[in-house]
């Protein structure tokens, strides 16, 4: 067991737990924070999609100890009070269903916008590979993406 420094949605959380420990269940489990979901476990369907340093990690595979000194945000470190322009989109369009997969989505396509601001849709097809709607809202999510791009100009 270590005492480990995470820094999550801007704060400092010190976690005792084992070094080989998923970064999901520190999160989860330790943090408190649930709005990150464990999906699969083998980092294949996106669920537990958060922000390493700006970048989206599926957290169910990466070893806490990798996140130590890196700035982590989660879905409910995206907005202070669920207003990101993609969450707004994501609610006009109606994309969940389930819901289950959606912070991850949500946290990917938040990436996706970061980086690149009028993706086409090749781009945010690429930029989503690899999560999985068992509802199959793939379509929604695409339009969700890009009225949230258009809400960010």
């Amino acid at each position: 067991m270590s005492n480990l420094k995470l820094s999550i949605n801007g704060k400092s959380y010190t976690v005792d737990v084992q070094d080989d420990m998923p970064l999901l269940w520190a999160i989860r489990d330790f943090v408190g924070l649930t709005g990150t979901k464990y999906g699969c476990g083998i980092a294949q369907c996106g669920a537990c999609t958060v922000h390493m340093d700006g970048m989206p990690i599926r957290s169910c595979s990466l070893p806490v100890t990798v996140a130590v000194g890196k700035k982590i945000t989660t879905i409910e470190g995206l907005s202070e009070k669920g207003d990101h322009p993609v969450q707004q989109a994501w609610e006009e369009v109606d994309v969940p269903q389930c819901g289950y997969c959606q912070a991850g989505q949500i946290m990917s396509a938040a990436a996706l916008l970061k980086s690149n601001p009028k993706p086409t849709d090749e781009d945010i097809d690429a930029a989503m590979q690899g999560h999985i709607c068992r509802c199959g809202t793939y379509q929604r999510i695409r339009q969700a993406i890009h009225l949230a791009a258009d809400k960010m100009k």
